[in-house]
């Protein structure tokens, strides 16, 4: 079952009482909430995500309640709880549906090592991986965006999950989040582009999140091999460049990004060597999102060349 068959009562119903056990890819999380934001966001983002049974294991059981006391009340506040415990402070009661995204992240990379985990969005094109490790501010999920609404495959806007025994990047097709001036960059760039409500004044200025297109989620059982690694830098009025990277210099980038690389270790360092390896890798930057669509564009092309196969419409 899809979240999207559910009627709006019985997924109320279920987030107030048992929990939602939600798959993400490889993910299952169980969440609880009484917040009418979060029943929203859910339902908006995530309704082509397949649910478990209740009775199904799931990795992380989370909740975003409002706290005990004058807050539930006066100037409200939302927490999020892993297992009961709330890791970090009350926020501003209308960031529900944000607290719970930026929550399953906190998760998974603090908590699940099944996958050697990265800062970096990932897509996928003619079965080839690209990798964007970059931190925030980059431009890196703006781009992200685009190339997600331009016939990339999503597999995640924010942690690329690599398989320590296979190599492969497997998917997490989750809702791209944007934020101030990224948000209304990628509505003009693309009429197919779906957001949920904006949230003002949160610690990264306004927050709005993209729907995962279809695909990226219908396709979230397939993994993709390594095919490019690029550091993405938006660069206000400057035109696109993409620069060969040594692959030496893109390695130590890798290890910089990782979140879970000490606990790894040595294979670790291996699986990220091998991927550079693997990989064409440059570094990039762009100031037209149309300008940089079609220098990925171009990357595959020329790979499917390479490989022998057609290039990628």
């Amino acid at each position: 079952m899809k979240v999207g068959a559910l009627e709006p009562r019985a997924l109320r119903r279920r987030l107030r009482g048992p929990g939602l056990r939600l798959r993400t890819g490889p993910v299952v999380s169980c969440i609880r909430s009484p917040l009418e934001a979060v029943a929203r966001g859910i339902a908006l983002h995530y309704a082509a995500h397949p649910l478990e049974p209740d009775e199904a294991f799931a990795d992380f059981h989370v909740s975003v309640e409002r706290p005990a006391g004058l807050r539930r009340w006066w100037r409200p506040q939302v927490l999020f709880k892993l297992d009961g415990e709330s890791p970090f402070t009350p926020l501003p009661g209308d960031q529900g549906f944000p607290i719970l995204e930026w929550g399953l992240n906190w998760c998974i990379t603090g908590q699940y090592h099944r996958f050697l985990t990265l800062h970096a969005a990932v897509l996928e094109r003619g079965g080839r991986a690209l990798v964007l490790p970059a931190p925030s501010g980059s431009g890196k999920s703006t781009l992200c965006a685009a190339l997600a609404l331009s016939g990339w495959r999503l597999l995640s806007d924010e942690l690329t999950l690599i398989d320590p025994a296979t190599g492969l990047i497997h998917p997490l097709p989750r809702p791209v989040s944007l934020k101030n001036e990224s948000i209304d960059a990628v509505r003009r760039f693309s009429a197919a582009a779906r957001f949920g409500q904006a949230v003002r004044e949160t610690s990264k200025g306004t927050v709005a999140h993209m729907c995962p297109p279809l695909e990226g989620v219908q396709r979230a059982g397939e993994p993709a091999r390594p095919g490019w690694i690029v550091l993405p830098r938006f660069a206000a009025g400057q035109g696109a460049q993409l620069q060969p990277l040594p692959k030496a210099q893109t390695l130590m980038r890798l290890v910089e990004n990782a979140f879970n690389y000490n606990i790894h270790g040595l294979n670790g360092f291996r699986r990220l060597a091998a991927l550079a390896d693997a990989s064409g890798c440059h570094a990039f930057s762009y100031g037209r999102l149309e300008e940089a669509v079609a220098v990925f564009d171009a990357l595959a092309a020329e790979a499917a060349i390479t490989a022998g196969a057609e290039p990628c419409p």
